[in-house]
């Protein structure tokens, strides 16, 4: 069960009390003892500000309760901190908390923190963010890229104007609070999760994930899924576009999820491998919690400030692309991608979505799928980013060994891995570039790679300026 105010607010005392002690923190809920400095209470309502909102416990310690009835100077200073340790203030609305544990009662303090329209830091000029069970400090240059990114964030939160929630889907409300266990009225559950403004207004994420034809008026919020009869998608009258293999889903969020996924699941390419069950015969080319979690994060994190554009899936062949409009926010290294720290652009469409039980509240959905592809013995995923999207590749092509990859210099992989997401030739300063290495540690990870026929080398002469790399012509990536 999750830990949030509309679930804690129709919980009896006994109920809360166990619920507050046993269940981990993550993303959106954490705890702290009665001892709290108010300095460290004011960082985690900072850090899930800037994050996507969330609950912070007072009066929970080592899965114990500490009751806080007898400690009002204690609770007010903490009411305080949002104005007296914060900048600028964050939204939060304290909760005076009943638990009970061992037949004794407990007064706890609940502070239900809503994401933040700006960026927050403490009044000393400290800067946090929440991810996953941990609230992390900002360095400068981070702090700088959240800020401008947090800018961007917040357009998922402006009202859509004349739309209130007397006009959403019945039953995608019905869903949302089967999900959430809960038994508040319609506004209330939306307030819960920010898809209101205060005037009753249902905001852009509310309507994303809620509206029956959100197309309406956001046109551009859909996915296309394209199936490819050949690696090479082609232009003009060589177009390899399969005459069926171009559906547009629409509708709600929730809703597009599920269609997509289930059209993937049917177009998907087999290849035949090794499965559970200790047989040889057909699996999916690429993992199915690979290319779904490519999916569902694409749809949740897409900037749907881009008008112009949508999410495309494409199915080829020999691998997957998923392409979804915006680029990641600033605080990332693309040369380690399992290390870019979680950061929702679309915090409310990401709270929901956990809610339904699209995404999980661990904050390792690029770790997972590196996870997934290297269970599956399949070579890395590979992001690439343009002036305004970010494509994931997720490739049918088995790995090098192990042990063969310890013999390999530096870089080697990664040379590969760059050669097999351009899908074309380059030269030695391209690839060097792409992978972050010095000219002569790239030729000789080359080298090594063409002395194993992983790679051709094209060129007139050793010393040829326009020589290139590229993957065999045979090889057969299926």
């Amino acid at each position: 069960m999750r830990v949030d105010w509309p679930t804690l607010d129709v919980l009896t005392p006994e109920e809360r009390g166990d619920l507050l002690a046993t269940q981990p923190e993550n993303q959106w809920f954490e705890r702290k003892s009665l001892s709290v400095g108010v300095e460290v209470f004011a960082k985690a309502l900072i850090g899930l500000a800037n994050a996507e909102g969330g609950l912070v416990v007072v009066g929970v310690s080592n899965g114990t309760l500490q009751d806080l009835s007898h400690s009002d100077r204690r609770i007010n200073e903490l009411r305080r901190a949002p104005q007296t340790h914060c900048s600028p203030p964050p939204r939060v609305h304290f909760h005076a908390l009943e638990a009970q544990m061992n037949d004794k009662r407990f007064e706890l303090l609940a502070a239900e923190v809503l994401p933040g329209s700006t960026l927050h830091e403490t009044t000393g000029g400290e800067c946090y963010l929440r991810t996953g069970d941990s609230t992390s400090k900002l360095s400068a240059t981070q702090r700088e890229e959240l800020a401008y990114d947090r800018g961007a964030a917040q357009y998922e939160a402006r009202p859509m104007t004349g739309v209130h929630a007397a006009d959403l889907d019945t039953d995608q409300l019905a869903d949302f609070r089967s999900a959430l266990g809960s038994a508040l009225d319609d506004e209330r559950l939306l307030h819960a999760r920010s898809l209101l403004t205060q005037d009753g207004t249902v905001n852009i994420a509310g309507y994303l994930l809620l509206a029956p034809e959100p197309g309406i008026l956001m046109p551009h919020a859909h996915v296309r899924v394209l199936r490819y009869a050949s690696t090479n998608p082609g232009t003009g009258s060589r177009q390899t576009l399969m005459e069926d293999g171009d559906v547009r889903i629409e509708g709600p969020i929730p809703r597009v999820i599920s269609q997509a996924t289930e059209l993937l699941e049917s177009w998907v390419p087999k290849r035949r491998a090794l499965r559970r069950d200790g047989r040889f015969g057909p699996v999916d080319l690429v993992p199915r919690d690979a290319w779904l979690e490519g999916l569902v994060n694409a749809v949740v994190h897409r900037s749907y400030s881009m008008a112009g554009d949508h999410i495309r899936v494409s199915i080829f062949p020999d691998r997957i692309e998923v392409e979804s409009p915006g680029r990641f926010p600033g605080i990332v290294d693309l040369n380690r991608p399992t290390q870019i720290p979680r950061y929702a652009r679309n915090p409310r469409i990401a709270r929901v979505c956990n809610d339904l039980g699209f995404t999980q509240e661990k904050g390792e959905g690029i770790k997972r799928i590196f996870d997934e592809m290297a269970a599956y013995g399949l070579v890395e995923p590979q992001y690439q980013q343009t002036s305004g999207s970010v494509r994931l590749t997720l490739l049918g092509v088995t790995r090098i060994t192990p042990a063969v990859a310890a013999t390999l210099p530096t870089g080697a992989e990664r040379a590969l891995q760059s050669l097999r997401a351009a899908r074309r030739p380059m030269g030695t300063g391209d690839i060097a570039e792409a992978i972050g290495l010095a000219r002569p540690a790239t030729l000789k990870a080359l080298k090594a790679l063409r002395g194993l026929g992983e790679v051709d080398w094209h060129g007139k002469s050793p010393k040829d300026p326009r020589a290139t790399w590229a993957l065999p012509d045979s090889r057969d990536l299926l």
